[in-house]
C-alpha cells in the first residue's frame, strides 16, 4: 500500500511490489481528483517509462486500487488496507505531508487502521518513509502516534516497524505533451500526460526491520526483497544527501549559470564532469571516509570513486532527460543550514575538508534567487541568513561557511566573466 501516486511510488514501490509477484493487492492514496479517476477509467493499470543506459522501456503495471482520501468511502477504504496490509510505502514531496489539519491527513489514515490492525491482530506491517530526510520514519512515527490513545501504543507497536530508506533512484514527472511525443513516452494512462519516467537502478537501502519474535508468529519476511537492509542507516543517508543530492544540485545550479538546459549536457563538457567528480570524491567524499571510515566498503577511497563515477554516469544518462530547471528547484531549502550544499560544506569543513568546489555550488544556488549576487557587491550574509534563521546556528561556524560561500562567488564570477573556460582549473594550486 501506498501514500501518492508519483514517480517514486509508481516507479519504484508498486513497480517492484508488481514485479516480485508476491502481492495480493496494490493500494495506493492519491490527493488529485483527475488522477483518481484516469486511473479507474484504465481499470487500475498504468504505464511507466524505464530509463535504461540505452534506451527507454515501456512497462505496464496493475490492476492496483486507487482512493481519494478526501472523500468518506476513499478514506474508509485506506484504513481497511491498511489494516491489511504488510508493507507501506509513503511517497509525498516532504516530511511537512505527513500532517494536516484534514481528516484524510496520511497520519490519521496510518493511524486509523494501525489501530484497527491491532485490533483484529492483523498482519503485521512496515512502512518505508520514502521522504528525503534522514529521520523521516521517526518523524512519521510520531505523527502517528499522537493520533492513537496511549492506552493502544503497546498493541499496536507490536503490530508495526517505521523504517528510513535512502533512495538514490532519479525519477521524474515529464508533463509537457511535446517532450513526451518527441522521447516517445507513454502517457500513465490513455487520458493524457503527465508520464512517469525513471531510471531502472533500484538499489535502494532500508533501515533494519528488529520484529521480537514471540509465541506462534513468524519471522517477518519482505514481500520487496529487493531492498537492502542496513543496520546503521544513517551514514548511508548522509552519502545520498551530502554525495548524490549535493553533487546533483551543484551540476544544476553551476549548469544554469552555463546556460544549460538539460543535465545530460553536462555529458559534453569535460571540464564541468571532471568539476563534478572532483568535489564528489574529494570533497564529500573525503568528509564522508573520514567520518564513517571502517563502516562499510563504501566509506573508502575505491569505494567512495566507484559510488561516484555511477552516479555521475547515471546523472548525465540522455535516457532520463532530466532538465536543470527541476533538479535546480526551490534553491532556498537547497541552500537551508542542513540541506545538501550548505550541509555538504558544514560536513566537510568539521572533517578537515575545504569544499572549495560546493561552495561555487552555493554561490550558484543564491544567482537564481538573486541574479544581483553575481553583478552587484552585495552582502552575501543578507541573502543567506534569512534562509538559515530557522536552524539557529553557531555564529563561529556560521562565519567560517559564509566565508567560503564568498570565495565561491569570486570563482564563479570570474569564471563567468571569462567566458567560461576550464571550469576545474579554477582549483589548479588549490591544496
Amino acid at each position: 500500500m501506498g501514500f501518492g501516486f508519483g514517480p517514486i511510488q509508481a516507479g519504484l514501490f508498486l513497480y517492484e511490489a508488481f514485479r516480485s509477484g508476491r502481492f495480493r493487492r496494490l493500494v495506493v492514496a492519491e490527493v488529485l481528483p483527475n488522477l483518481v479517476s484516469a486511473v479507474c477509467r484504465a481499470d487500475g493499470w498504468y504505464s511507466l517509462n524505464v530509463a535504461c543506459s540505452d534506451r527507454v522501456e515501456i512497462c505496464t503495471i496493475g490492476p492496483i486500487e486507487i482512493m481519494d482520501p478526501a472523500t468518506v468511502p476513499g478514506r474508509q477504504d485506506l484504513i481497511d488496507a491498511v489494516a491489511q496490509a504488510e508493507e507501506i510505502a509513503t511517497a509525498v514531496p516532504t516530511v511537512g505531508h505527513y500532517t494536516s489539519a484534514n481528516p484524510g491527513s496520511i497520519h490519521r489514515i496510518l493511524a486509523k487502521g494501525l489501530q484497527k490492525k491491532a485490533a483484529f491482530r492483523g498482519p503485521r506491517a512496515v512502512v518505508y518513509a520514502a521522504e528525503n530526510h534522514n529521520h523521516a520514519a521517526e518523524i512519521l512515527q510520531a505523527s502517528v502516534f499522537d493520533e492513537i490513545p496511549a492506552g493502544e501504543h503497546d498493541a499496536v507497536s507490536a503490530r508495526v516497524r517505521f523504517l528510513n530508506t535512502v533512495i538514490g533512484k532519479m525519477s521524474r514527472a515529464v508533463t509537457d505533451p511535446r517532450e513526451i511525443s518527441v522521447q516517445g513516452l507513454a502517457d500513465i494512462t490513455p487520458c493524457g500526460p503527465p508520464a512517469f519516467l525513471v531510471e531502472s537502478f533500484n538499489r535502494i537501502l532500508i533501515s533494519k526491520i528488529r520484529f521480537e519474535e514471540a509465541g506462534e508468529e513468524p519471522a517477518f519476511h519482505r514481500g520487496l526483497a529487493v531492498f537492502e537492509e542496513k543496520e546503521n542507516l544513517l551514514p548511508f543517508e548522509e552519502a545520498k544527501l551530502y554525495g548524490h543530492n549535493a553533487t546533483h544540485a551543484l551540476a544544476a545550479y553551476v549548469g544554469a549559470v552555463r546556460g544549460l538546459e538539460r543535465i545530460a549536457d553536462v555529458s559534453q563538457l569535460p571540464d564541468m564532469l571532471s568539476f563534478l567528480r572532483a568535489a564528489f570524491i574529494q570533497e564529500s567524499g573525503e568528509a564522508l571516509i573520514r567520518r564513517h571510515a571502517g563502516l562499510d566498503p563504501l566509506f573508502t577511497p575505491q569505494g567512495y570513486s566507484e559510488y561516484a563515477d555511477d552516479l555521475l554516469k547515471r546523472m548525465v544518462n540522455p535516457y532520463l532527460g532530466d532538465t536543470v530547471e527541476r533538479v535546480g528547484r526551490d534553491p532556498d531549502r537547497k541552500l537551508g543550514w542542513d540541506d545538501r550544499l550548505v550541509g555538504t560544506i558544514r560536513i566537510a569543513l568539521r572533517e578537515g575538508v575545504v569544499p572549495r568546489r560546493y561552495a561555487v555550488g552555493a554561490a550558484a544556488a543564491l544567482t537564481i534567487l538573486d541574479r544581483s549576487v553575481l553583478e552587484k557587491p552585495i552582502d552575501l550574509r543578507d541573502a543567506i541568513e534569512p534562509l538559515w534563521r530557522t536552524a539557529s546556528p553557531d555564529e563561529h561556524e556560521k562565519q567560517a561557511v559564509l566565508r567560503l560561500i564568498e570565495d565561491g562567488r569570486r570563482r564563479l564570477k570570474r569564471w563567468v566573466e571569462s567566458g567560461f573556460p576550464d571550469l576545474e582549473g579554477l582549483f589548479v594550486g588549490d591544496n
